[in-house]
């Protein structure tokens, strides 16, 4: 099979490798689409380790060709876990200790077959297609961060930083009752996109944007933060927006050491802060029910769709500052 594998920070080659052959209580997926997100970025750049040599990929979508399902098409949830540990017990098999993310942790989606445990696939509805079916993953991530965050109908929710995840975290706080939802970034055309799909109004970041939060919140600040950079520097910009008593979703992946924040605002503030990590076997079906009625939309943050093979390009496309993508697909037939 065609494999597209990192062999050490950097360094991506296309191998043929043998077909992956699928285990005891495992399904074998020829995989049909994948998404690049942030986290292959930083594990192709190192700022993420992972042993070597590492087939990426954990936003996979494709047909069974080896397990009970015979046939279908999936996407597969990339938390895999043990089953039998105290976190898996209490419900929290997502951050299971002996577990892991495929495409991380295992060989993951940038090849033609994957193989993965059968309770990590979740079956797709003929209404959404291919192409957007990926991005499902990640709004699963989204959905998680939100019952935790528990938005209540009316808060003022603002999103700080507008690329694929804030874009759904816009949608989702709309779905919520949210209301106001701002949305903060730089970039015009993302305000713009961002204003489209629900967000009540948007602003670029710095002082201009902390009087238009106040203004539309009567003066408070925001009930909930969602950081969706991944930087010290902008969620020390979110403790800022957030209103006394409120609370913080630090979503984006930090992977910085250090970096400067407001401490004593996170005291005198008393600030909740909810952290999210992957997401719940049961946020798949229900976010599949959430894009397959269009109350979430996965198609306007689609920018390219490249083939498998040009993985190298497509990450480069990601890295490059100022870029205009949003999200980029991997054809793999």
């Amino acid at each position: 099979m065609r494999a597209m594998v990192l062999k050490e920070p950097g360094l991506l080659i296309q191998e043929d490798r043998e077909r992956a052959a699928a285990r005891h209580g495992e399904t074998l997926v020829r995989v049909r689409r994948s998404g690049i997100c942030g986290t292959d970025l930083k594990i192709y750049s190192g700022a993420i380790p992972v042993d070597y040599p590492r087939i990426m990929g954990h936003e996979a979508v494709g047909e069974v060709v080896a397990g009970k399902e015979g046939g279908g098409r999936v996407i597969v949830d990339p938390a895999y876990y043990c089953g039998d540990c105290y976190h898996c017990r209490a419900e929290q098999q997502h951050i299971c200790p002996d577990g892991g993310l495929i495409g991380r942790d295992r060989d993951g989606g940038f090849a033609d077959y994957v193989a993965v445990p059968r309770r990590n696939t979740h079956a797709l509805p003929d209404e959404i297609d291919d192409d957007e079916a990926p991005l499902i993953q990640v709004l699963t991530t989204c959905l998680h961060g939100h019952r935790k965050a528990d938005i209540f109908p009316g808060e003022a929710v603002v999103v700080l930083g507008l690329g694929v995840t804030g874009q759904l975290h816009v949608q989702l706080a709309k779905a919520r009752g949210a209301h106001p939802v701002i949305g903060i970034t730089r970039s015009a055309w993302k305000r713009e996109l961002a204003e489209q799909l629900g967000a009540d109004l948007t602003a670029p970041p710095g002082a201009g944007a902390k009087a238009r939060i106040l203004a539309a919140t009567g003066g408070r600040g925001a009930d909930l933060v969602i950081e969706s950079v991944g930087q010290v520097a902008t969620l020390a910009q979110a403790i800022e927006m957030t209103r006394i008593g409120g609370r913080l979703l630090p979503f984006g992946i930090i992977s910085e050491k250090e970096g400067a924040l407001p401490f004593y605002d996170l005291y005198f503030k008393e600030l909740e802060i909810v952290n999210s990590r992957v997401a719940k076997s049961r946020d798949f079906p229900a976010c599949i029910d959430l894009v397959r009625r269009g109350v979430v939309k996965l198609k306007p943050l689609i920018s390219h769709t490249l083939p498998v093979g040009d993985l190298a390009g497509a990450l480069a496309i990601l890295a490059a500052e100022n870029n205009n993508s949003m999200k980029i697909v991997m054809a793999h037939a």
